[in-house]
């Protein structure tokens, strides 16, 4: 697909792109083509106006989640009726927009600090750079790094100060070397003369490779009336947006997903959100007792997802041919920001820190008019990679069951950023920009969760047969016992 190509945003248009953008990923898993005859992609989103098919992208993302989640039941009861998969764009791009209240109540998206910052002004060589200080230790981070004091207290208006003193992309560097999650605003041709965008365009946007042999693991009995994962087990290592949506969306099509949190790790509130029909559980990997737990819970698990920065877990005794050890056939399935290769691989980053690094924002802002990077209007690179990466695990427990072996899945964001722009552009009118949003009452569900009266988007996948669902509501870490 052209990277420069500009597209009307008809909905007729925006459901060709979508629909061949998810046609060209599905053939690349080597899926069966006659499956795409189930799929049917309906409406039109307002008010998520972009000069990136952002829509486009979601929408093709879920549907693709949710076509491989049939496959699955048509191998685990062949008699079963065919499911029809229905995904509408507006309900897309709602869910992709990580919407939620807590007792009436829409936490911030964003810490104090957090954001777009212009820097450069006073040493002659202004420029803009993206801090992700929503976790108190990267705030911290940044602050010392800027010389000024740690803590809440410090204002935005202080780092704002110390940034005019700063070449963004020596912020950015300086940030990179203390693991900070910072990115300088860049071209995308800037980015390309990085060298990673070279490592992103050379590996598929979902990576499946077999990486052990192993005889294949026996599935539960799939019973009438239930979803097509019911029984396949999930255990989801993973804490900031594009992991956990991976392990809802497998919830939502039936699997058994048991969230694992350390005990001394910080959460943002949106895992109110993202932990809807999971169990959640503490094992602390930093002592025997959680290594053990652990293990064991790898031992009759069917897929191990994290996104833990590239050898953190191998640490601790949880690489990739550890976890094989323990449970042969296993898939597991990773995610990161940048890639396992180049020289940006292992560099902490966030969506809105791929955005600003990789060009997209500046995109956005000249194709708006704005003096500013400007940012995409929904989080479309954690969203779409979570559900790439959905897609990726049922795609890999396919073959596992089929061939045997052992698999690995790998999503990264600055590969969802590559795939997305790669679409093409869409044309905006200059008016388009202020379009209003529809009430999204209509795609809210409320439920008493552990964390309080959570009101939040319902998965926009619809099936035929066996309505989505989440088995459990959302709960506190630690609230279950580290058993399936």
């Amino acid at each position: 697909m052209s990277t420069t190509s500009l597209c009307c945003s008809s909905s007729a248009a925006s459901a060709q792109r979508a629909r061949a953008a998810l046609q060209q990923q599905w053939e690349l898993a080597g899926l069966p083509a006659q499956a795409l005859s189930q799929l049917q992609l309906t409406g039109r989103a307002r008010g998520f106006v972009s000069s990136f098919a952002v829509v486009d992208a979601v929408q093709a993302s879920v549907a693709a989640a949710a076509l491989a989640a049939t496959q699955i039941e048509q191998l685990r009861q062949p008699r079963r009726p065919v499911q029809v998969v229905t995904v509408d764009a507006q309900h897309a791009a709602f869910e992709s927009s990580g919407y939620f209240t807590l007792d009436g109540r829409r936490p911030d998206q964003w810490a104090p600090v957090s954001g777009l910052y212009a820097c450069g002004q006073a040493v002659g060589e202004p420029g803009w750079v993206r801090i992700h200080a929503n976790f108190d230790h990267h705030r911290d981070g940044a602050l010392a790094l800027l010389g000024l004091p740690e803590g809440a207290a410090t204002p935005r208006e202080a780092v704002a100060q110390a940034l005019a003193h700063w070449r963004a992309q020596d912020f950015e560097t300086q940030a990179a070397v203390r693991g900070l999650p910072v990115a300088a605003s860049r071209s995308h041709a800037q980015w390309q003369s990085l060298g990673q965008e070279d490592e992103v365009a050379g590996a598929a946007l979902v990576q499946i490779e077999r990486v052990g042999d192993a005889p294949a693991l026996p599935w539960p009995g799939l019973q009438n009336g239930q979803r097509p994962l019911a029984g396949l087990r999930v255990l989801d290592l993973t804490r900031i947006l594009a992991g956990p949506v991976a392990g809802r969306t497998l919830a939502a099509y039936g699997a058994d997903v048991m969230l694992v949190n350390s005990p001394h790790l910080p959460n943002i509130e949106a895992i109110a959100d993202t932990s809807r029909g999971k169990r959640s559980t503490y094992a602390d990997m930093n002592e025997v007792a959680g290594r053990d737990a652990l293990s064991m819970l790898v031992g009759g698990a069917h897929v191990f997802m994290q996104a833990y920065r590239p050898g953190a877990l191998q640490a601790k005794g949880f690489g990739t041919e550890q976890l094989l050890q323990m449970r042969p056939g296993l898939v597991v399935a990773e995610l990161c920001a940048y890639g396992w290769e180049g020289p940006w691989a292992g560099r902490r980053g966030f969506d809105s820190l791929v955005q600003t690094a990789s060009g997209i924002n500046e995109d956005e802002a000249a194709a708006h008019g704005s003096a500013q990077p400007r940012a995409l209007p929904m989080q479309a690179l954690d969203y779409g990679a979570g559900f790439w990466l959905a897609f990726g695990i049922e795609t890999a427990l396919l073959r596992q069951a089929q061939q045997g072996g052992s698999w690995r899945v790998r999503v990264t964001l600055a590969g969802v950023a590559h795939w997305l722009r790669g679409l093409g552009r869409v044309q905006v009118a200059g008016h388009a920009w202020t379009e209003a949003r529809p009430d999204i009452a209509p795609y809210l569900q409320t439920l008493d969760s552990g964390f309080g009266r959570l009101q939040a988007v319902r998965h926009s996948a619809r099936f035929s047969h066996t309505p989505v669902a989440w088995d459990h509501a959302s709960m506190l870490p630690g609230s279950s016992q580290p058993r399936w």
